[in-house]
Order: C-alpha cells, then structure tokens, then sequence
C-alpha cells in the first residue's frame, strides 16, 4: 500500500470500509436528522392550550382570525431542543475551525467584545430613547468615528450603513450629490476594475449609473493606462477595490485618484479588505473621496447569519458635506444627534438618510472595544500578521497548485489558486468537496472571475501556524487526489451529513415549501 508525499492512499476513499449502514442513519456523533415536519405531527404540540374559541365567534380580531387549522408541526420540549441542537451540530463556524473564505475575513470575534456589546445601557438602548439618557451610546458612536477618520485619514464618517454594498450606495450617492451640486448630473459613467468586488458594478448600476469595465493586467492588477485612456466629461468616478481581490496591493492608486480627479470625477475604495493595511496604510492619503469599512471583516464584529451588520462609510473633503444624515456631533459637554442639514455646518448637502435609526449598536461597541484593546501598535501588527499568514499559505501550496500571481511579488490578505493543473475532468469543486471531507469549509471558489477556476483562501490573522499547516496538508491532499484523478473525489464529500447535491438543479428549480398530503390538506 504505497503512501505518496501529501499522506493520501490510492485505497483510502469512502468505499474501502467494510461497515455496514446503521439502523438510524447515525454515524456515531454524526447525528441524522429528519425535517421538522417529518418528526411532529399537527394533531399534538408541547404546550397544552385553552380551548380554542369557535370559528366565527367575537373577537378582537377582526378579520384576521384564522380559519382553517395552521399545519405546524408540534413538538414536546425535549423534541425540540434536540432538533435544533443537532441541527447546530451541522453547522460550521469560526469557534469550530479556521474559516478559509477569501474576500470574507472570517476571523475569531473576541470574547471581550461580547462582554462590553452586552453591558446593560449597550445591549438595551432603545433608538428613540431621549438623547440626554443615552449620553454613554452616542459617545461610542462619537469615540468609534473618531478612530475610523483616523485610520483612513479621511474627513468625516455616516455610521448608518448597515453592510458594506449598504456603505457603497452611501459613497456613490454622495458622489452623485456632489455630481448634482456642480451642474454635472450628466456625468453617468462609473469605472469599475476586472479586480473589484462583485458588489461593485451592481452598486453603480443600482443607483443609476452606467458601467464600464477596465481590464486586469496579467499580474492581476487594474491597467492603469487603459483606466486612464477612458477619462472624460461623461465619467464620474472610479470604484476600485485596494488591495484588490486577487490579493494584491493596487500600488498606482495614488495615480489613479490624481488621474481622475483631473478629470473632474471621484473616486470610490471599497473598503472591504481593508484588514490587510489597518495601521499601515491610510487611504486618504492615496486620494480616495469615500471608502466603506466592514466591521466584521477589519474590526472583528460577528460576520454571517444574515446580520446584524455595519458598514460605516469615510469621507475625504470633498465629499463630506453631501454625506447622509443623521451624525453625531459633540457640543460643549453634551453629544447630539445632528437629524437636519445645517447651512455653512457639516453635511450642508446631504443627500438625505440611509436608514431610519443610525445604525446597529452591538456592532459599534464591539468595533470600539476591538480598536481600544489593540491601540495603534495592536492594529499595525494585525494587518503584518494578516499577510504573513496569507503569504505563508501562498508559497506552501504554489508547487502543488497553480498559483497564477505567485510572480507578481508577496500576496497581501489572500492567496489565489487556480484548477489549471488538476487532472482532466476535475475541477475546483471537487477540491472544495473533498475539503469538507476534511473537516473544514472550502474556500471562496470560482471568484474572482479573473482567473478560471478560482481559489481564494484568506486565512486572517487570528490563525495560529499549527491550524495554518494543519489546513494546507488537508489541501495539498486533496490537491494531490485530483492531480492523480482519484474517482472518489467527483463524488465527494462522502463524510457530510448530506452527500454532493446537484447544485445547478437546486438554485433553478428549488424546493422552497414542504409539501406533504396530510398537512397539504390541513392548511387548506
């Protein structure tokens, strides 16, 4: 039984064991569980109710009082506390494992930022608490954008934006306002990179502007001359995404923003990998007019499940007074909330509100408390520990994966892969199956659309080296199965609560309700 470099064995695949299937579909821990409505039943609940009143009797309803039963399923207590605790089961998260999704930086929320977020006078302030009782929120909210303004050296900051594409219709709305305030509403096109963010171009578009690509060059960086080169009275800025999202540093940035200012446009930075240059590198300094920051990604708050989110959007200048409303503002001893445009103040121009309230929370005081306990030294390593870790993934894996920069210099955040040199017939989603296999969630794949087949793998600071070496071995593994065409891998993972699904079937012809005759009957 040969045993090559990486420590795969040709026999090592899921059919080589002998046991058989177990009677519950269980694999000892690995629990099997069926579908909520498969295990309760409509006619039984855990909750013993009053009974119900009549149908069509009075009632404070009106007519909204239901009249045919729900067709819920109902559980006993123990029933349903087991069900959702071996669903959780199958979830993967950071406190599980390193989280290798490029272009997300899923990095480990520290403890302490939960602490201070749950503090009573955080964790329960109400939005539309009167200002002279929520002194100590709005003073985070004022200490946090202190900190952002510093960082990136811009001007000012809106701390509403919800998310980062949220933050990136804030910038582009300004850049609009300011377009507006000159007589230059005519100015339609947006300049979007090969390298920017997906989000970029969707943005644009979404608040009425007409984009145009510039091509990457082939070391994966925008084409300065060809950005250049499309200049004129009809464009109104640039969205540029630095380091960009083949994991590189856009080192003419700096010419670029001078390019594009001399041609009366602005320049918008997605913020997003910005994790990469915190305390390194400010990006006022490089011309930018507005960048978002996502504090899950830079300043450690929680990231997935849909929220909640927080994308705050910096300022140069320029852009400032068309920022939205509302800010908060110091004045004298006190720290107001400013809801209205004030002539010849801040924001004179605003191009109005994002959201109703200013934003979430939660995430300021764990962003605050993230920034204070680092402080400006904490922070600069952060970024130097962010691309070392990146760098160290990168050149480990480049003699067994097509690494299609590796030339280009040291990556920064993220290292890119590609399937270029895999076996004929495999591709990046086998890889990415069989690493689940291994016990860890892929990495982003088939993005960016710049390079075919795309890996992107951002391991983030937070990793030790032992976690770092353990995920490059279960990679160069099943690099290493799919170069020697090992069968196994296309129908990978095999280990999964759920086997490899078809995936193209399921996003066009999904099943989105349950559907069962019973049930289907009870809730007609």
């Amino acid at each position: 039984m040969s045993i090559n470099q990486s420590g795969w064995r040709p026999e090592m695949t899921a059919s080589s064991g002998t046991a058989a299937p177990t009677f519950t579909g269980n694999k000892a821990l690995m629990l099997d569980e069926a579908l909520i409505f498969e295990i309760g039943s409509t006619e039984t609940t855990g909750v013993d109710f009053a009974d119900a009143v009549e149908l069509g009797a009075s009632n404070r309803l009106g007519g909204l009082f239901r009249e045919a039963a729900i067709g819920l399923p109902g559980l006993a207590e123990p029933e349903a506390v087991r069900h959702y605790t071996r669903l959780s089961r199958q979830n993967y998260a950071i406190d599980l494992g390193l989280f290798p999704l490029g272009s997300c930086t899923m990095k480990h929320n520290p403890r302490l930022n939960e602490k201070m977020a749950r503090l009573p006078g955080f964790s329960d302030v109400h939005p539309l608490a009167p200002v002279d009782t929520v002194q100590g929120a709005l003073e985070v909210i004022h200490q946090l954008s202190h900190w952002l303004v510093t960082l990136t050296g811009m001007t000012s900051v809106a701390m509403s934006p919800k998310a980062g594409a949220h933050g990136e219709l804030c910038g582009i709305l300004a850049i609009r306002a300011a377009l507006e305030k000159r007589g230059e509403g005519t100015r339609k096109v947006i300049l979007v990179p090969e390298s920017a963010h997906g989000t970029n171009p969707a943005t644009a578009a979404f608040a009425g502007f007409k984009v145009e690509d510039i091509p990457a060059t082939a070391d994966g960086r925008v084409d300065t001359a060809a950005l250049i080169a499309r200049l004129g009275p009809d464009v109104a800025g640039v969205m540029i995404t630095n380091p960009n999202t083949c994991g590189l540093f856009e080192r003419d940035l700096r010419t670029i923003s001078d390019a594009v200012h001399a041609a009366g446009g602005y320049v918008y930075c997605d913020g997003a990998n910005f994790n990469a240059i915190v305390g390194r590198v400010r990006p006022g300094d490089l011309g930018v007019d507005a960048m978002h920051i996502n504090l899950h990604k830079t300043f450690s708050t929680p990231h997935g499940g849909g929220g909640p989110g927080s994308g705050p959007v910096v300022f140069s200048d320029a852009l400032t007074p068309f920022a939205p409303l509302p800010f908060v503002e110091k004045q004298g001893d006190q720290f107001v909330l400013v809801e209205e445009e004030t002539a010849g103040e801040h924001h004179a121009g605003s191009f109005g509100r994002m959201v109703a309230f200013h934003g979430q929370m939660g995430m300021f005081t764990r962003a605050l408390t993230y920034i204070l306990s680092h402080g400006a030294d904490g922070l600069r390593q952060v970024a130097e520990d962010a691309v070392l870790n990146a760098n160290y993934v990168l050149r480990s894996l480049a003699d067994t994966l097509d690494a299609p920069f590796a030339g280009s210099g040291p990556c920064m955040h993220e290292a890119i892969f590609s399937d270029a040199n895999l076996a004929d017939g495999f591709s990046t989603l086998d890889v990415a199956k069989g690493l689940i296999d291994e016990g860890f969630h892929p990495m982003t794949v088939y993005f960016p659309l710049v390079v075919h087949g795309a890996m992107l793998v951002e391991p983030t600071e937070t990793e030790s080296k032992a976690a770092l070496d353990q995920f490059i071995g279960a990679l160069r593994s099943v690099a290493e199965r799919a170069k020697a065409g090992d069968a196994s891998l296309k129908s990978a993972p095999h280990f999964a609560p759920r086997s490899r699904l078809d995936e193209t079937l399921a996003a066009r012809k999904p099943v989105l309700v349950w559907k069962d005759a019973p049930l289907a009957e009870a809730a007609e």
